[in-house]
Order: C-alpha cells, then structure tokens, then sequence
C-alpha cells in the first residue's frame, strides 16, 4: 500500500471517527438514553465538573492501557502502531463528541415521537460512520478494539464478549446513577434501540460505501488482461436444495474433464482456518436462524477478514480457498456464494449459473435421491432454501437468485440435466475457444 494510500485511508477513518462523535451526540441528544459506549461518560459529565467527551477521552485512555495489560510483549511491539494509533483517534473522537454537544445546544426534542425521530437520526448517522470506518480498514476505535483483544485473550466469541463488555457499561452507569443522581440516566430504550440497530444499518450501508474505492485504491491500477495468457475457466454453480445443481457440476466435470469442488473443499478450508471439519461441514452454508442473536453477536465494526467470529472466519478461509484454486485450474464450484467470491475475475474466465425448480420436483428429487423421509421432505427443502438466503444475503448484500447476479438460469423442472450440463458445456467450449482464439492471434 502506497504512502497516498494509507494517507487517504486514514482521512476515511478520522472522517468516521467524527461522524461516529457526532452521531453519539445526537442520540444523546434524543433523552432517551446513550450508547452503552458512552453511558458512563455521560453519567459522569452530569454531576461532576468534566464534560461527556473528557470523560470519553479518559475512559478510552483507560482501555488502552488496559489492552496492553492483556497482550504479551511481543504482541505489544507487533501491534505497538495500531496502539500508538488510538491516541490521536481517541483525543478526536472526545474532543469533536464535546463540538458536537455545543452546536446541538439548540436540540431539545420534547415530544415522545420527535425524541424517538432523533434517536433514529443519531443511529442513522453512526450507521453510516461506521460502514466507513470498515470501508478505510487501517483502524478501530479503542472500545471495539478492547473487545477484540478480550475475546482473544478469554478464547470466546467476539460477539459474546462484546454482549458482556456492553452489559457491564450499563451497569456501571447504572449503579453510577443510582449513587450519585436522582434517578438512572443514560440508560433507557434508546440504548436497546441503538445496540440493535446500529449494527443491521451499518451493514446496511457498507455497499455503498464502494463510492470511495476509486479514490482510495490509487496505487492499486486495475488488473489488464495479458492477450498473451490464457485463463482457466471456472463454472460456478448456485442451487436450490433439491434441484440436481450437484448431480449437474458432477456432468459437467465429466465432460468437461475439469476438475469438480463440492464437499472437497472441507479437507481444503480446515486447512487454511484450522477449524475443524466438522465444524465447517455444519456451519459453512448457513447463518443463525435466529435475527436477533446474529444482530447482537456479529461484528460489525470489523472488515470481515478481520473479525473474530467463526463464522466469518470460515467464509474468508472458504473465499481464499476458491480464489486460489479458480486462479490455477479450470474446474466446478458448487454453492458457497463462489459466484459472488469471484465476480472481480475477468468475465471471459467464469460462468454463473443458478439452478432452481419447483417444490413439488425438488422434493421427489430430495426423496428419490438423498434418501430423506416424503414426511419431512417439504420442510426440510424450504428450511434449506432460507438458510442459503440467508448466508448469501449475509455475506454479499445481494439477492440469492436473482438473475442478473448470474449467466444462465436453469429450471431443472422443465429441462433434464443432461440437457443443462449440454448447454452449459458448449458455453464453455464456446468461452474456451475465444480464449484460444485471442492468444494465437497475439502470438
């Protein structure tokens, strides 16, 4: 990474960390309660002399030295510029917290409605500085910082940490306010609200955060096709459960004489996560069913190779493995959102295809095939469904299915797979020889 780079990816970063400072001050603002980030600053500021951004400045100090208590020294002197880094961020973030407080003066919403219009404001706003601070990738604020740093420490999930580290904030202030004020302030359903829905805006926003990739990526010049080399050509299949899209790559494969990449990557992904097989067999298609769970526990203030949960572990291992393998050799890629893995390899290299049909099909498949009870089959293709929506909604921020994320549609209802894998195979072939054709021709 160049110097003009990292300098413009920093001034993304301090630009979210200000808008993160003023977002806290709006939600403040809404007198319906803080972030549990900034609870305990804001208690303080209210029976002692110090303001709400000192005290953050002070907490946030107190973190730091905190994280090097937990790190070993080696590990100090690896990461001593992410933790030189948090001072300038920290003094920023504080300072601009108490600006903001002093420009919003004006800002004293007395209506219920108006008070909950403000707080949404406010997490609109933080939303959106977060989905930068993810989009500069040099830096975290010191509070989420702490929480990585605890987590690898304790060995617990990030989110479950981060669970235990906000609670505690809470009740610091909590107990903050119950021995020095009238009653609890700073603590109210807007601190629930914003710990809720912060996290869903921000990953809400991160896509559009693209805006900024030109600018940032300057010492990075796009990647030309060499028309002296020739690239290997990978079909990428995505499939609803019971619709023959891994009976259609094992055609291919065949009569291609490519190779074929279904449950071969396991093997392939614990060894590049050393997370175990088991593990990843269960967990690599799928997302807790459970929103509110995955709104509490995920990450989202980390870009995702950097995140500590295992489930982004497992897709970023998942995402190296294809990569490497679809840059050496020609093959088929079943499911595990391959097609959206490597929709920045040249288009003349890849081939998209959705394989879909209808229920009543899916499940004589299901039945016929993967030997599964006519009792249960129904629900088991539905429950399947909705977890690869949900794991390819979740990792890509695009529609599962929808057509224009793909090259070819196949209903398998209506055409039999020998007919498919016929028609993709001389797509392929046809892909294959434009390929041939340009390299002779510079030759």
């Amino acid at each position: 990474m160049s110097r003009k780079e990292l300098f413009r990816r920093y001034t993304l970063f301090f630009c979210s960390v200000l808008v993160n400072a003023f977002s806290i001050a709006v939600i403040t603002k809404a007198l319906l309660g803080t972030s549990p980030i900034s609870s305990v600053p804001y208690v303080l500021s209210l029976f002692t002399p110090f303001t709400m951004g000192q005290y953050t400045i002070i907490m946030n100090f107190g973190f730091i030295l905190l994280e090097m208590l937990l790190m070993k020294r080696k590990e100090i002197h690896e990461k001593r510029y992410e933790l030189i880094s948090q001072v300038p961020v920290t003094l920023c973030f504080g300072a601009f917290i108490d600006v903001s407080m002093y420009f919003l003066e004006w800002l004293e919403p007395t209506a219920y409605l108006a008070k909950i219009f403000t707080l949404l404001v406010g997490c609109f706003i933080l939303g959106l500085g977060i989905s930068w601070e993810v989009k500069a990738n040099v830096a975290m604020v010191t509070g989420e910082y702490l929480v990585q740093i605890i987590s690898k420490f304790v060995r617990k999930e990030f989110g479950f940490v981060k669970v235990f580290f906000d609670t505690t904030l809470v009740l610091i202030a909590c107990t903050l306010s119950l021995c020095f004020l009238p009653s609890i302030e700073g603590v109210r359903e807007g601190t629930v609200i914003a710990a809720l829905i912060v996290g869903p805006i921000s990953h809400f926003l991160y896509p559009y955060a693209r805006i900024f990739d030109k600018w940032l990526s300057v010492s990075q010049e796009k990647e030309t096709v060499q028309p002296h080399k020739t690239y290997p050509l990978v079909i990428t299949i995505a499939r609803e459960y019971g619709s023959g899209g891994r009976l259609l790559g094992q055609l291919l494969a065949q009569e291609l004489g490519i190779k074929f990449y279904d449950k071969e990557l396991i093997s392939l992904v614990a060894q590049e996560s050393r997370l175990p097989e088991q593990y990843i067999a269960e967990n690599e298609q799928r997302v807790s069913s459970n929103y509110l769970l995955n709104i509490i526990l995920q990450d989202y203030e980390a870009p995702i190779e950097r995140s500590l949960s295992s489930a982004d572990a497992l897709f970023v291992s998942q995402s190296r493995v294809i990569r490497k393998i679809a840059t050496n050799e020609s093959c088929v890629i079943i499911g595990r959102c391959a097609d959206y893995i490597l929709n920045d390899f040249p288009t003349s290299s890849l081939i998209k295809v959705f394989c879909y049909t209808n229920l009543e099909d899916a499940c004589s498949r299901c039945i016929k095939e993967y030997h599964i009870a006519s009792d249960n089959v129904r629900e088991e293709v539905i429950q399947t469904n909705r977890r690869r929506i949900g794991h390819y909604q979740h990792y890509t921020n695009k529609k599962w299915g929808d057509p224009h994320n793909y090259d070819l549609m196949v209903n398998t209802g209506s055409l039999s797979l020998e007919s498919a894998c016929a028609l993709i195979a001389q797509l392929y072939k046809e892909k294959a020889a434009r390929q041939e054709k340009a390299y002779s021709n510079d030759k």
